[in-house]
């Protein structure tokens, strides 16, 4: 699979606390310092990423299209993923936001358009 589809996998899980949709499935939020443990930390076979670092898994985002959204993004609709981040903020983690045009929740046939520059 590639990076883009990786990634949506990940994120559309159950399995993982550490990332989700945020923003009505515009854009993915990332509990960074949680992420290097739960899903960068894990080793063969179950690793999902060829990288352990932070900073080589932020570089692909970019490569992929993917740019940093600010902090203040208009909260979620949804009533799970308001918790997810009202618990993310009030335990004040570092939450990374991303967005891509061609990454989003309800429209998978878009990771199509995911290509890496």
């Amino acid at each position: 699979l590639s990076f883009p589809q990786k990634l949506w996998q990940l994120v559309d899980s159950d399995e993982f606390k550490t990332i989700w949709w945020g923003h009505c499935g515009n854009c993915v939020v990332i509990d960074e310092e949680m992420f290097k443990v739960e899903v960068l930390g894990r080793k063969r076979p179950l690793r999902v990423f060829e990288t352990e670092s932070m900073k080589s898994f932020v570089r692909q985002l970019n490569l992929y299209g993917f740019t940093k959204m600010k902090r203040h993004f208009q909260r979620s609709a949804s009533l799970p993923e308001f918790l997810a981040e009202e618990d993310a903020f009030s335990a004040h983690r570092k939450l990374l936001v991303y967005y891509n045009p061609n990454f989003r929740r309800d429209y998978p046939h878009l990771l199509e358009n995911c290509k890496r520059r």
